[in-house]
């Protein structure tokens, strides 16, 4: 098949779990034997060119601006994916093009400016509701009111509107809550599609060493939820964080002498030392799209415990691969059920990620899909 992958690349600056998942999926597809394409615009390079703040402003606003067509015609794709349009592509193009067209649901950016659904420590709904202009209120993305406007403007009359969503064939998504969340939207339940993602298979044998350490593996960041689980994490419990951002000073300030800071570390130096934890702690406070921690977890044999409310929550309730607590429940009883029932689990979570979530899988599961579109036709 010949595939065009359409991706706006999110800045270098802020580390994106989409950008890298683009990427290992469009390898996955060449080493399947298919033609790959990809149709890229990168905000790096497009954010020194003059008034580029203003002209991606007016690309969001209208949903006028760059587009692929005349490039996705001479390429001639069986079928064209796409992935994140915000904020370097027009949208208005996708009407033109009467071919098979996807797109991956990566976050919840056409029902929320802020694409987490979270707001001032919870859950947020109040836009996808009907309360539109909430999120303008209240600058939900980069806290600014303007940089938001041009958001709130776009999706001022629902996803259902959305002209990448109205358009697409099959609408992806990457977790059962990430479904259910854009059908209550009112997208049409029979071009939602569950094709969770993936990650490469380990490729040493696994140690099974378990050196009594927890592991965070986090974005410093309000909605992740790390600072507040330092707040209340037991003094003897021995944690390892990885990961940084704008809330790193905090989370030092808050966690008791057993947690140790790492810094970031790279996915593969991270996966290689993950099977040496006790287990993941994952205390996101929003919904998550699909973290690959969770994935990169399930591969290492790593149980997870993980606080109700995410998509990862509800992954391991569903799958067993962990426990699931609230922020009200004491975390030392949470914490010495885990190390009573985690060792016997390892087993369990690497066949979880055998069945759902190697590259195998994915790309058995997409090339199906595209090639029902395909031969289904205009």
């Amino acid at each position: 098949m010949r595939i065009a992958v359409v991706h706006s690349f999110y800045a270098t600056g802020q580390p994106s779990g989409e950008n890298e998942a683009v990427r290992d999926q469009m390898r996955a597809l060449r080493a399947a034997g298919h033609d790959v394409e990809l149709f890229a615009a990168y905000t790096d390079e497009l954010a020194r060119e003059r008034f580029y703040p203003l002209r991606a402003a007016l690309r969001v606003a209208t949903g006028w601006g760059v587009s692929p067509l005349a490039r996705l015609r001479a390429y001639a794709p069986d079928v064209v994916h796409v992935h994140n349009l915000f904020p370097n592509f027009g949208r208005s193009w996708v009407r033109e093009w009467d071919g098979p067209l996807v797109t991956t649901l990566h976050n919840y950016r056409p029902l929320c400016a802020g694409a987490t659904l979270y707001r001032e420590g919870a859950e947020c709904t109040r836009c996808p509701d009907g309360e539109r202009w909430a999120g303008l209120r209240h600058g939900c993305y980069r806290d600014s009111r303007a940089a938001t406007l041009p958001l709130a403007w776009a999706g001022r009359h629902g996803a259902a509107a959305d002209p990448l969503l109205a358009r697409a064939d099959r609408l992806v998504t990457l977790s059962r809550l990430s479904r259910c969340t854009y059908l209550r939207a009112g997208l049409d339940t029979e071009r939602l599609v569950l094709v969770p993602n993936f990650v490469d298979a380990p490729q040493d044998e696994l140690p099974s060493d378990d050196t009594g350490r927890w592991l965070v593996a986090a974005r410093l960041s309000a909605e992740k939820g790390v600072l507040e689980l330092l707040r209340q994490w037991p003094a003897g419990q021995p944690l390892d964080v990885v990961g940084d951002g704008e809330l790193l000073a905090a989370c030092r300030n808050a966690a008791p002498s057993s947690v140790r800071f790492l810094g970031r570390l790279d996915r593969a130096e991270l996966r290689r030392r993950m099977p040496s934890w006790r287990g993941l702690v994952f205390p996101s406070r929003w919904y998550e799209g699909a973290p690959c921690v969770e994935v990169e977890a399930l591969a290492a044999g790593l149980p997870i415990v993980a606080f109700a409310g995410s998509s990862v929550a509800e992954s391991v309730r569903e799958r067993g691969t962990g426990v699931v607590t609230q922020w009200d429940q004491p975390l030392d009883a949470v914490l010495a059920e885990a190390t009573a029932r985690f060792p016997s689990m390892r087993a369990h979570c690497r066949q979880v990620y055998a069945e759902h979530f190697t590259e195998r899988v994915w790309t058995a599961r997409m090339a199906g899909l595209y090639a029902e579109l395909i031969q289904r036709g205009p």
